[in-house]
C-alpha cells in the first residue's frame, strides 16, 4: 500500500476507535439505567413525602398510561348540607355508601327483557352499557369553597335553562336535531372540555401521552383528544382570538413543580351557564404508581362571585385494558328514528282532526 494512503486509514482507525467507545458507553449507560429502575421495586417510585419519583426521558415527572375517574361516579357534584366542610366520609359513612352502590348495581346492571318492556325506564342505558364502580370517599366533587357548595351566581350570570327535550330527563318529541344534546348527537361529552373529565354511566376512562413539548389526553367517551403545548420559558404562546372557539377550547401546560398546570380559555359551550370569558385551571399530581391527584378551577367572574374547585382521583387501569374507539354515529339510529316517529305522530295526529 502507498505510504501516502496511512495518515488516512490512522486517522479512520481513531474515529472507528471513537465511536465503537460512545456505542458502549451508551450501551452501558441504558443497562445501567434498566438495572437501577429494576433494582427500585415497586414501592421505590414514591418519596417519604409523597412525591413520585419517575420521569420521562426528558425530565418531567411521569403521567403516562391509561386512567380512569370511575370511582367517582354517583358522588354528589355539590356537597349536601348535613356534611358541612367535610370533605370526606367517615367509615360507617362509606359502608352506606357502598352498601347503596351494591343495591344501585343490582337493579342496573339485572339482565332485562327488552321486548316485554319491563325495563327502568325508556331511555334508560341497556345493562350490559352500564360501566361504573364507585369506590370514593368524597362527599362531593366540589372542594372549594370549603362547604363544596357553587358560589352564588352575579347578577348577570346567563340564566341556566334546562335541555327543553331529547335529554334522558326530558323525553321526546324534539323538533329539529338541534334540540337534542351534543352527546345523543355524537359530537361531544356534555358540553366537552371540563365534562370530559366527570364520570358518566361507562366509558370514564382514558390515556395520557407525553413528548417534550406537548401533552395528550385521549377520552374514551364520544372519542375526544386535546393536544395541549407545554412551554417551557414565558412568555407563552400568544392568547386565541375571542372568535375562535372550541369544544374542548384551547390549552397551554406548564410544570409547576411535580404538578402539571393546564390553562384553558376559548370554550365553545357554556358549561354551567358559564359566560365566554370562563378560565379553567387544571392540576395533575401524580402521587402514585396508580393514582394522580386532579383539580379543575373555574374562573368566571361574570358567572360566579368567586373562583369554585372540583376535584378527582384518577385511577390506574390494568395493563393493556385499552381506551377504545367510540365510534358514535356507528349505528346511532336513536336521534333519526326518534325525530321520524315523532313527525309521524304528528301527521297520524292531523288526519284525526
Amino acid at each position: 500500500m502507498a505510504a501516502s494512503g496511512l495518515p488516512h486509514l490512522k486517522r479512520l482507525a481513531r474515529a472507528t476507535s471513537r465511536i465503537t467507545f460512545a456505542i458502549a458507553a451508551s450501551l452501558l449507560a441504558i443497562a445501567a439505567s434498566v438495572h437501577l429502575i429494576a433494582q427500585r421495586g415497586p414501592g421505590a417510585q414514591t418519596s417519604r413525602a409523597g412525591t413520585w419519583l419517575e420521569r420521562t426521558p426528558w425530565g418531567h415527572p411521569d403521567l403516562q398510561g391509561e386512567w380512569t375517574s370511575e370511582g367517582e361516579y354517583g358522588v354528589p357534584f355539590e356537597r349536601p348540607s348535613q356534611f358541612g366542610t367535610r370533605q370526606f366520609l367517615t367509615d360507617d359513612e362509606y359502608a352506606r355508601r357502598l352498601e347503596e352502590v351494591r343495591v344501585r348495581d343490582e337493579g342496573d346492571l339485572a339482565p332485562v327483557d327488552v321486548l316485554s318492556g319491563k325495563v327502568n325506564g325508556p331511555s334508560a342505558p341497556i345493562p350490559h352499557w352500564r360501566e361504573y364502580n364507585t369506590t370514593s370517599r368524597r362527599t362531593s366533587l366540589v372542594i372549594d369553597p370549603p362547604d363544596g357548595r357553587l358560589p352564588p351566581r352575579t347578577a348577570q350570570a346567563r340564566p341556566l335553562v334546562p335541555q327543553r327535550c331529547g335529554s334522558l330527563q326530558f323525553g321526546e318529541p324534539c323538533d329539529s336535531y338541534e334540540d337534542y344534546g351534543l352527546g345523543v348527537r355524537c359530537i361531544v361529552h356534555g358540553g366537552g372540555f371540563p365534562d370530559a373529565m366527570f364520570p358518566a354511566v361507562y366509558n370514564a376512562n382514558m390515556r395520557i401521552i407525553q413528548t417534550q413539548g406537548f401533552v395528550a389526553i385521549i377520552y374514551e367517551l364520544i372519542h375526544d383528544t386535546r393536544v395541549i403545548p407545554i412551554d417551557r420559558t414565558p412568555p407563552q404562546g400568544a392568547p386565541l382570538s375571542p372568535a375562535i372557539r372550541m369544544y374542548m377550547g384551547g390549552a397551554r401546560g406548564r410544570w409547576d413543580g411535580t404538578t402539571l398546570v393546564i390553562e384553558t380559555t376559548n370554550l365553545k359551550a357554556n358549561t354551567r351557564g358559564s359566560s365566554p370569558g370562563l378560565h379553567l385551571i387544571e392540576r395533575f399530581t401524580r402521587t402514585g404508581r396508580d393514582a394522580i391527584k386532579y383539580e379543575v378551577t373555574f374562573v368566571d367572574p361574570a358567572t360566579w362571585t368567586a373562583p369554585w374547585t372540583a376535584a378527582l382521583d384518577l385511577k390506574a387501569r390494568p395493563a393493556g385494558s385499552g381506551v377504545f374507539e367510540y365510534a358514535c354515529h356507528e349505528g346511532n339510529y336513536g336521534m333519526s328514528n326518534m325525530l321520524s316517529a315523532a313527525r309521524s305522530l304528528e301527521r297520524a295526529a292531523g288526519k284525526g282532526r
